[in-house]
């Protein structure tokens, strides 16, 4: 239907946004970061663009930029052509935002619009940003365009909505010297991080990170900046160096100002000690009066009330700006001023000034605006003029007595102008001061002639010197100083990044992780690992909680000790923020099965799979992805991988995985593999047409003799992603022998320990592949230790338990699965129910269980429910007899560590005070604010009664 055919729009539109998100790194729907809004057209659902009156005229109105998006069509205007033919207004409010930004100088084209699955009128609006406060207030700004312009509504005043939202990005963004030297970083791949809302600025990672703040650098020393901030105390040091400076000194009174004055001779200069940016400065002061009249401007802008009276120097106002002790640039600052046309008056001419787009109000833009104040309108009238008289054509009014440009005042580039000697001179008083960054304020005639011919001086060394005159000058070229700068904080050849492994996938990848960070605290390094227990500083638990997400990992890269990454991401940090850096040298997926559907929109293994693909996204050309072949979820995430891939698979050679394998590795793949031989299984690392043996199976004491076949696949993954970094064979090999499943060194993973002769495995299985892994592990351990006792047959008891949020089908799963391979099964929950009943969770395992036993394929030939965790563990010990081999599935695997540390040291639960305990003090329950029984659960058992459960399990046994 063509727009004249179109019917009335809608009269309330009611495009709203229903949810936003904001992404810190590459994430699901992008590369780079994102905004993520879920916006409802509402009624607008039946009306694309082409169907409302005047509403395309109207957004290129306020918008005329729309014209240059080329969105699909791949030419400037194709997103005109879209709105003429048709386009929803989800996909409108994408463009918006983006244009938004490009009017704040934000210049960004990468955005995508897709319906929301299930939810008929909802989309996804996705968009690129550079900062997130602007990028939000671009999207909610976008909507409310949008129902206007639909609406027609003539009461919005789109005017002051975008002065609103101009604003909000100029109070956001960097200044232009703190810019200049992130665009010069960024073209040198080199990471940042915003510490704050203002400049302070982390460049590179780790151990490699330097700060700034403004031009303000790690490397500035504090003493400089101080001696520099003393206007006196810089004038003697550099006077005794022999540097032509002004005659001065320090007064405190209006009194002792003159008398400095009359002492070295009029005309001079009267400014604060510790001023800046040409603040309450007075110059060519010719007597008593005008010193007396200036001297409280100058007080007021003093924060110790000190003032320096210094011989006035006549000349140009020229600031040279030294860089590591070498001349960068040098810009001729002209005061702030206006040139008479014989027609406008001086407030027109300010004015007229003022509208150049270039002006802004302090550093945000590239010039300043001219303020008017009382010494404004004071020194017009010393030059003969009004505010609102007209000055001849051609006459230069100065508004300004300091070129400053933060009065307002232009620059004009003199770099190539300078003579050498004056060169020398800036160069020499930047040294003596001690700043890596410095501003050199010479007065003189002409920089082009020796100062000390022609009658010139150094007037101010200044710390932290703009860097805007130079990079846009007003007239003359722009002198990109911001190289020198980072050159200064990262010479040539200076690594910026600490290596990043990122290791996703659904189980496994918390040891993987744990493995990788043991083998590489073994070559020197001290790593940084998020994980979800915490995280971990050079194998120091610094912080307590789930750490695999973003801000995790951004907390590791931001402590100056690490010098290697490796991050633990999670599905729910992904769909979350994204991220939490721009990219990772290594990616690890361990597997890929069903856990946390039907949560954030995620209800297949495939969606979940893309999930986990984003770390293998964020590979690049150099570096490497290691894939579980075994796993076809994870084998298909290759193509996604634009660096090298390292496969790892137990599959025996001749199945389907390994002839994969094998293929890649006749073209120079990499792989790690078991080889079956007659002692045992071996891990070996394949590489091309080159084989090396790593290690056997059953001597790495995280494998329990072979049982722990997971560990076996955690442990070549962790081998492959040491490879790939480049470590030695025999590192990788002592890595992985010294690692074992101790609570030290893997908390809650496996840990072993016996508990009155009952071996105890504590673990955080919590999804169906995890208990058939844990579960194949009791198989095979079970029979390990019936071999050594002469086949004689021992109990096998779980606790176990869901996860609250959950399907209810997979939570009837784990308890099927744990059914086929326990005697006992003590089915318990977490502390928080995630939104369940206390209870419910519970039931629906138990529901599997019996499923399982309805249809002959169970184990189990006991279930019992106690919901606390640590009743629950309690419980399955008293039902324990020495010998009999208990696996713990738990939550907080420090508490119930603490119990059962209690109950090893103690005849009987609570038969002890507390002060006559010997456990290890790290696991002492009281320390981890836990007692025993305190869990404030009631527990639901056919066994409430510890003698009679006691008396049932000797007769069981």
């Amino acid at each position: 239907m063509s727009q004249s055919q179109s019917p009335t729009a809608p009269a309330a539109p009611d495009l709203r946004i229903v949810e936003q998100r904001v992404y810190r790194g590459p994430n699901i729907w992008n590369y780079e970061q994102a905004i993520h809004l879920v916006v409802d057209l509402g009624v607008l659902e039946q009306y694309p663009s082409n169907l409302l009156p005047g509403f395309t005229e109207q957004l290129l109105e306020w918008l005329p930029g729309l014209q240059n998006h080329v969105c699909s069509r791949g030419k400037p205007g194709g997103f005109v052509e879209r709105l003429h033919e048709g386009t929803w207004v989800g996909h409108i409010s994408e463009h918006l935002a983006l244009q938004l930004q490009g009017e704040a100088g934000h210049d960004l084209r990468r955005g995508k619009t897709r319906a929301v699955r299930g939810k008929p009128g909802q989309y996804n609006v996705i968009y690129s940003y550079l900062d997130e406060r602007v990028g939000l207030a671009a999207g909610e700004l976008a909507v409310r365009l949008v129902n206007a312009a639909v609406a027609q509504d003539s009461e919005f005043d789109f005017p002051s909505e975008m002065d609103d939202f101009l604003r909000l990005a100029q109070r956001t963004a960097f200044g232009p010297s703190t810019n200049a030297i992130l665009e010069e970083a960024v073209a040198r791949d080199i990471p940042f991080i915003r510490l704050n809302n203002a400049s302070l600025v982390q460049l590179g990672q780790g151990v490699h990170q330097q700060r700034i703040r403004a031009t303000m650098t790690s490397k500035t020393s504090a003493l400089a900046v101080d001696i520099a901030g003393d206007k006196s105390l810089t004038n003697t040091l550099l006077s005794s160096a022999g540097l032509p400076v002004p005659l001065s000194d320090t007064i405190r009174t209006e009194d002792g100002a003159v008398q400095v004055a009359n002492r070295i001779g009029y005309p001079v200069v009267v400014k604060p000690l510790d001023g800046n940016h040409g603040r309450g400065v007075g110059i060519n002061l010719r007597n008593e009066a005008e010193v007396r009249a200036h001297f409280p401007i100058a007080a007021e802008q003093s924060r110790r009330g000190v003032m320096v009276v210094e011989s006035f120097i006549s000349g140009n106002d020229y600031r040279c700006l030294i860089v590591g002790g070498r001349m960068q640039a040098i810009a001729e600052r002209v005061p702030a001023h206006v040139v008479g046309d014989g027609t406008h008056t001086i407030n027109e001419l300010v004015e007229i000034t003022n509208a150049d787009p270039r002006r802004g109000v302090g550093h945000e833009k590239v010039l300043t605006r001219i303020a008017i104040t009382e010494g404004t309108e004071a020194l017009v009238r010393n030059q003969g003029f009004e505010m609102d008289g007209v000055p001849p054509e051609g006459t230069m009014v100065k508004l300004a007595l300091t070129g400053n440009m933060s009065t307002g005042g232009i620059s004009v580039d003199r770099t190539f102008d300078a003579h050498p000697e004056n060169i020398e001179i800036a160069e020499e008083a930047a040294r003596l001061i001690g700043l890596d960054v410095a501003g050199i304020d010479f007065i003189c005639p002409d920089i082009s002639a020796p100062v000390r011919e022609t009658g010139g001086a150094i007037c101010e060394v200044n710390a932290a010197p703009g860097f805007r005159m130079h990079t846009h000058p007003t007239v003359g070229e722009p002198q990109y100083i911001a190289k020198p700068v980072v050159d200064l904080l990262f010479p040539p050849g200076t690594a910026a990044r600490v290596p990043i492994v990122a290791v996703s996938g659904t189980n496994g990848k918390t040891t993987t992780s744990r493995m990788i960070a043991h083998i590489m605290k073994g070559l020197g390094k001290q790593v940084g690992m998020t994980s979800t227990d915490g995280i971990v500083i050079d194998e120091r638990l610094v912080k307590r909680a789930d750490a695999s997400g973003p801000k995790s990992a951004r907390m590791v890269l931001q402590n100056p000790r690490v010098d290697f990454a490796v991050m633990e991401v999670a599905r729910g940090g992904i769909l979350r923020e994204g991220l939490g850096y721009d990219r990772n040298d290594v990616a690890v997926v361990t597997n890929v099965s069903a856990d946390h559907l039907g949560l954030r929109g995620i209800d297949t293994v495939e969606q979940l799979a893309a999930v986990k693909r984003v770390i293998v996204e964020a590979v690049p050309r150099n570096g490497f992805a290691v894939l579980n072949a075994d796993d076809p979820n994870v084998r298909d995430m290759r193509r996604s991988c634009s660096g090298s891939i390292v496969y790892f698979s137990m599959q025996p050679p001749g199945s389907p995985e390994r002839d994969f394998i094998e293929t890649r590795l006749r073209r120079g793949g990499r792989a790690v593999v078991l080889e079956p031989t007659e002692r045992g299984e071996m891990i070996v690392i394949r590489h091309g047409r080159r084989s090396m043996q790593l290690a056997w199976t059953h001597l790495l004491p995280s494998t329990f003799g072979g049982a722990a076949r997971f560990n076996i696949a955690n442990a070549m993954a962790a081998a492959g992603a040491a490879f790939a970094c480049d470590v030695p064979l025999h590192d990788i090999r002592q890595g992985l022998r010294t690692f074992t499943t101790s609570y030290y060194l893997s908390p809650g993973r496996l840990n072993m320990l016996d508990v009155k002769g009952v071996s105890v495995v504590v673990d955080y299985c919590h999804n169906p592949a995890g208990m058939r892994a844990i579960g194949e592990f009791v198989d095979n351990l079970a029979e390990q230790k019936e071999a050594a006792i002469d086949n004689a047959r021992i109990s096998r008891i779980g606790v176990i338990g869901g996860t609250g949020d959950r399907r209810d089908d997979d939570l009837a799963e784990l308890g099927a699965v744990a059914a086929k391979h326990f005697d006992v099964l003590v089915v318990r929950e977490d502390d928080n129910p995630r939104g369940r009943p206390r209870g419910e969770s519970a039931e629906h395992v138990v529901r599997g269980i019996n499923e399982c036993i309805e249809a002959g394929e169970a184990r189990v030939r006991k279930i019992d429910t106690v919901l606390p965790e640590v009743d629950a563990v309690r419980h399955a010990m008293v039902l324990s007899n020495p010998g009999d081999l208990l696996v713990a599935c738990v939550d907080k695997h420090a508490r119930v560590l603490a119990e059962l540390e209690d109950l090893s040291n103690s005849a009987y639960a609570g038969s002890r005070a507390d002060e006559e305990r010997v456990g290890d003090p790290d696991l002492d329950p009281a320390e981890l604010g836990v007692a025993a029984g305190a869990s404030g659960e009631e527990s639901r058992s056919d066994y409430t009664d510890l003698e009679a459960a006691e008396a049932e399990a000797g007769e069981r046994v």
